[in-house]
């Protein structure tokens, strides 16, 4: 995992910046449930209603948006992650504002800091599994820090949107579905998990599935890559266009899901 750690330390001090910006805390500040889609926000209301005196827990943290957006909710929140950078980046950026938010660095497949039987939600969003090479593992341990009758959701990319890309304005597949990996993308090996793998290792881990919500890209910056594409400005209508599977074909396919389960 050190080359994962390795380019996440050197992402968080280069193009990942963006997450990090005034404009985009004062976003979460404002509007904490903007840190999530729609559906998901309104699973992990359905799950905890009152936030307020919480235990939270989010591994494999990032931006740290969720953590934030948790934290002015009332949760009582840890940020996990497997980056030092990121960790003391975002630990700084929640010092700068006052918040009291412990963080950790910690393998999301090993949570090996954090205590069993701790936390009465766990919460991982969007880019998460990708990184993930022993799905077990990392479900064994999310349910080994969950409370009983603590509740998990999950956020991500929809693995039904992998195989395939647009050339010519016409969808084209660039793999089979059951390719999972992994793939060397910036020298770094990175997994296509299938929904049954995700499923699986949430139900082997003997956590209980209550729901999943398959979702649609609601924002055309969806089809935008960040990380190549930075200062790439399009126009509302453009990025409209890009949610109409009319003129964009990919836009036909659910982009998230999203599961909850119990311990």
């Amino acid at each position: 995992m050190d080359n994962v750690k390795g380019i996440w330390n050197e992402w968080s001090e280069t193009w990942y910046q963006r997450y990090r910006t005034d404009k985009a805390i004062a976003k979460i500040i404002q509007t904490p449930e903007s840190a999530f889609h729609r559906t998901t926000y309104s699973m992990i209301n359905k799950a905890l209603p009152n936030l307020d005196g919480k235990k939270v827990c989010v591994p494999s943290s990032g931006d740290n948006h969720a953590v934030f957006a948790f934290h002015l909710m009332g949760a009582r929140v840890t940020s996990c992650d497997i980056s030092e950078r990121q960790i003391e980046n975002n630990s700084n950026l929640a010092r700068k504002n006052g918040w009291d938010i412990e963080f950790i660095c910690d393998d999301t497949m090993q949570l090996s800091n954090i205590k069993s039987d701790e936390y009465d939600f766990v919460y991982t969003s969007n880019g998460v599994h990708v990184w993930i090479n022993d799905l077990n593992s990392m479900y064994n341990n999310i349910r080994r820090i969950l409370k009983s009758n603590g509740a998990y959701i999950m956020f991500d990319i929809h693995p039904f949107s992998r195989p395939f890309a647009i050339e010519k304005e016409k969808i084209t597949v660039v793999k089979p579905y059951d390719s999972i990996g992994p793939f060397l993308i910036d020298e770094v090996p990175r997994l296509h998990w299938r929904m049954q793998d995700i499923a699986n290792a949430i139900i082997s881990s003997g956590l209980c599935v209550k729901q999943i919500e398959e979702m649609y890209a609601e924002d055309g910056s969806f089809w935008i890559d960040e990380s190549k594409d930075e200062g790439k400005s399009l126009s509302k209508q453009e990025l409209d266009d890009l949610c109409n599977w009319k003129l964009n074909p990919m836009a036909a396919l659910p982009q998230w899901f999203s599961i909850h389960a119990v311990k």
